[in-house]
């Protein structure tokens, strides 16, 4: 595509960025349609009865939906472009977050869950396909860095303004006010980003040819080696030369791809648990009051944002694009934390500190999750890869609110910190066996 910017000589246009400062914007709004459930739960159950359990499986009801839609949200991108189904999703994300807030029985309020969960399911695969379309390979974990601080960020803004809408109105009003913005910025993301840079007309050929760089199929034949030397830790993670995955035969046939999968289906449960229950966790164990809750209860997800922000940089500039040392970090690092919770005291300042530094340490390596394909799978086969990563995250995500629901009925909150520092410990091993990919050498 020929147009008057790219006809310019002189200074690199920096267009990408903007691109990763509006799916932050649009990614926080689809976060926050979520994760407001999270904050108007205690009050549902006041209108309408249910056990522990059944209250974990109303949260896990969007996860199960978001899940299984993935594998069609990853064909849908590849045939009619990221342009077009993205704003589409989201449209439709926000208008199920508007009949959320309608609703008058227990059956109406599930089927609304169900419908944001087919609605929101293509936004993460249209952004990771973004990400991997307009960003360079020494980019692209700080800009899936970018786009997670989004999806923790949306849970920061949400207790804050849920409190406030709750205290002066109601609960039903929380799902009508956050259901506007996602409408109007549809409409921003459809005019303003086109499917990749060189369509753009935003974007110079000096642009278009410095994220193209590490991008092409040539190149990835090639690999990309490391840019810094670490040996006694390349040796740790299991760096080695990795074939470059070019069917989805391959796709479904790669350990690499499927233990990224099981990584990320224990830490985004871990994550998804937090969000769902947290809320009334401080409520009533800690006996917070509805402001002193939304307060400390966006900490974990302040934390989250500094955790994958920091967490991107960490694995493209630190370490030179090794991705699983941010997984076995934050992963070993969580299940400590875990056992740190269980004995924390119901002092507001100290509890919301806490739950802060266990969001850090959780998303550091949240990033690289998204990231790890991108290295050895063909441009055109990404979206099947990161939707079977995303599929297995959120399948982790809708499993834990139902299983700590009942570890409630049964046991208690100390088996829930429990549960969740085990299958942490779980990543750890499970990321120990997939292969650092630093090197793709083209299939034999």
């Amino acid at each position: 595509m020929t147009n008057s910017v790219k006809q310019q000589s002189g200074k690199r246009t920096n267009y990408r960025w903007f691109v990763a400062l509006l799916f932050f914007i649009i990614y926080t709004i689809a976060a926050a349609d979520r994760a407001n459930l999270g904050v108007a739960l205690p009050f549902i159950r006041k209108d309408f009865d249910m056990t522990n359990a059944e209250a974990g499986g109303l949260v896990s009801l969007f996860l199960i939906a978001y899940a299984l839609i993935q594998l069609p949200s990853a064909w849908l991108l590849s045939k009619f472009g990221v342009r077009k189904v993205f704003p589409i999703s989201m449209i439709l994300t926000s208008i199920a977050t508007g009949l959320t807030g309608t609703v008058n029985s227990l059956f109406a309020l599930k089927m609304c869950r169900l419908t944001l969960g087919l609605a929101e399911g293509p936004l993460p695969i249209g952004v990771t396909t973004t990400i991997n379309n307009w960003f360079p390979s020494k980019e692209k974990g700080t800009a899936s860095g970018i786009f997670l601080s989004a999806v923790k960020f949306g849970p920061v803004v949400t207790p804050i303004l849920g409190a406030v809408i709750i205290s002066i109105w109601g609960w039903k009003e929380v799902f009508i006010f956050f259901a506007v913005p996602g409408i109007i910025l549809s409409a921003f993301w459809y005019m303003l980003v086109q499917n990749k840079p060189s369509e753009s007309r935003f974007t110079n050929q000096q642009e278009v040819d410095y994220i193209a760089e590490n991008e092409n199929g040539g190149n990835q034949a090639k690999g990309v080696t490391a840019s810094v030397e670490m040996p006694l830790l390349d040796k740790i993670i299991r760096v080695k030369e990795v074939e470059q995955l070019n069917t989805n035969k391959d796709i479904f046939k790669s350990w690499n791809i499927i233990g990224c999968s099981l990584g990320y289906c224990f830490q985004l449960g871990i994550s998804s648990l937090l969000l769902a229950w947290i809320p009334t966790y401080l409520l009533v164990v800690k006996n917070f009051s509805i402001i002193g809750m939304g307060i400390v209860a966006a900490a974990p997800w302040v934390g989250a944002v500094v955790g994958n922000l920091f967490g991107g940089f960490l694995s493209d500039r630190i370490l030179g694009r090794r991705r699983k040392p941010g997984m076995m970090i934050s992963s070993i690092a969580t299940a400590g934390m875990m056992f740190v919770l269980i004995n924390a005291p119901a002092e507001p300042t100290i509890f919301g500190l806490l739950l802060f530094l266990t969001g850090v340490l959780l998303n550091i390596g949240f990033s690289a999750y998204m990231v790890y394909p991108m290295s050895f799978t063909a441009k055109d086969k990404f979206p099947t890869a990161n939707a079977i990563v995303n599929m297995g995250g959120q399948l982790g995500g809708a499993a834990t609110p139902f299983i700590a629901g009942l570890l409630l009925d049964s046991y208690g909150w100390n088996s829930v910190f429990t549960f969740m520092s085990i299958i942490s410990c779980l990543t750890f091993i499970i990321v120990l066996t997939i292969a650092e990919p630093l090197k793709t050498v083209a299939k034999k």
